[in-house]
């Protein structure tokens, strides 16, 4: 009897739990019926759409990657190379010529520190330097590749890289890498050979002068001036092959052996100036000096000579009669310049036919001619045992005050038009 009633207890309550299921759920039913109905012909109108949008994103997709697929292709048979690191300077992605260059022996699915890869703070610090200024980059060094095989590093050799680098989003960086090393082989070989016949062709030519000169005093005009042409040009080729050989010498050794002393800058530009004097007379040409008197700096006296004969020889060739040259000197103190010691500049000016923009950044090349206007030969061909003629006058300049720890540039002067040499010196010294 007990056991049927708890049987009979257990039914109510299910019966009852069931009639309440029920009636919530045809509550319910009633409730969302009208938002149920109107769903389902909402859906049944999107569903095309939302079909459309989803086969358009999955084509979008695939051509992104198809196109990055593209990229990477491109930029792995690029013959320079490239790598991208992240905003924590791991490698990302570089092709196969920056695996070449920097000797990488990198997976794509790694993901490691350039630094533990490419031991290079040249390259390091100029990844930081692109991300911290968020402008490109370029930078120069020589690269020492590191090997933990001792007998493969005896064959690696040291290389000289360019690099670009650009900022990209999300902190990350590209670099372009370019080995230089080859271009600078065959610059040492050419200038190697280029030497070796200056070096040639000093005897022939000195004894074709010889043979000349033998001439001149034998001759009658009007016989006599083609000797004393032929005599012009050998010296010009001398001059040549002299100025080649000290080009080389110089840009082989920059740290030349000066026989450094004090020089008085006046004396010095005066002396100079009375060597090129008979081709500035027939020019009617006049030298102003502004700047401080009895003036010195610590430097090799026939080397600043031979700068100031080039420059000034330079200026009387392109001056136009009856005009002056100007040569001011001053002294920059410490707060005036970036250095911790005064400098002293010297601003050569002339009112000829100055630079065109597109020489001035190589006027300093060798054997670089430019504009026409400012190649023309000298007025009678001889330049008083000046280097002129041959593209190498201002390369020896250059080298010669790189030499002395000093810098020159080449501009325009705003008012005469002609051209405006700027010297800077450090080694000054205090007036005697």
């Amino acid at each position: 009897m007990l056991l049927l009633g708890f049987f009979l207890g257990l039914a109510v309550g299910i019966g009852f739990w069931v009639w309440q299921q029920v009636q919530l759920n045809r509550y319910l039913g009633r409730l969302l019926g009208p938002l149920t109905s109107h769903s389902d012909k909402m859906g049944l109108l999107l569903i095309p759409g939302l079909r459309q949008k989803i086969a358009m994103v999955k084509q979008h997709r695939q051509d992104l990657q198809q196109s990055l697929q593209t990229y990477q292709d491109l930029l792995d048979f690029a013959p320079v190379g490239y790598l991208q690191v992240d905003e924590e300077n791991q490698l990302l992605w570089c092709n196969q010529q920056a695996q070449e260059i920097l000797y990488l022996h990198w997976q794509p699915e790694q993901v490691r520190l350039l630094l533990e890869l490419v031991r290079s703070y040249e390259l390091d610090h100029l990844i930081e330097q692109t991300r911290d200024l968020q402008k490109p980059q370029t930078g120069e060094w020589i690269f020492h590749p590191s090997c933990d095989d001792a007998a493969e590093m005896a064959t690696i050799k040291s290389l000289a890289l360019r690099a670009s680098s650009l900022p990209l989003p999300n902190g990350q960086v590209g670099v372009f890498l370019e080995n230089r090393q080859p271009l600078l082989d065959i610059n040492q070989v050419r200038d190697r050979y280029f030497s070796d016949l200056a070096h040639e062709l000093r005897t022939p030519l000195t004894s074709i002068r010889l043979v000349a000169e033998t001439l001149q005093t034998r001759l009658e005009p009007p016989l006599n001036r083609w000797v004393n042409r032929l005599m012009q040009e050998v010296d010009r080729l001398i001059n040549l092959v002299q100025s080649w050989l000290d080009l080389t010498q110089m840009e082989a050794n920059p740290n030349m052996q000066l026989q450094a002393k004090a020089v008085e800058l006046r004396s010095l530009i005066t002396s100079v100036w009375e060597t090129l004097e008979p081709l500035a007379v027939r020019q009617h040409l006049s030298l102003a000096y502004s700047g401080p008197e009895n003036l010195w700096i610590k430097a090799d006296q026939a080397r600043i000579f031979q700068v100031f004969l080039n420059l000034l020889d330079n200026s009387i060739k392109y001056s136009p009669s009856s005009t002056t040259i100007h040569i001011e000197a001053k002294i920059l103190s410490a707060k005036d310049n970036d250095a911790a010691s005064p400098i002293l500049e010297i601003n050569l000016i002339d009112s000829g036919v100055g630079f065109s923009e597109a020489d001035l950044p190589h006027v300093f090349e060798r054997f670089y001619r430019g504009d026409k206007a400012r190649t023309h030969s000298p007025h009678d061909g001889n330049s008083i045992g000046a280097i002129v003629g041959n593209g190498l006058g201002l390369a020896i300049v250059e080298q010669i005050i790189h030499a002395h720890g000093g810098s020159i540039k080449a501009m325009n002067h705003p008012e005469t038009g002609g051209a405006w040499m700027q010297l800077q010196f450090c080694e000054v010294m205090a007036n005697s």
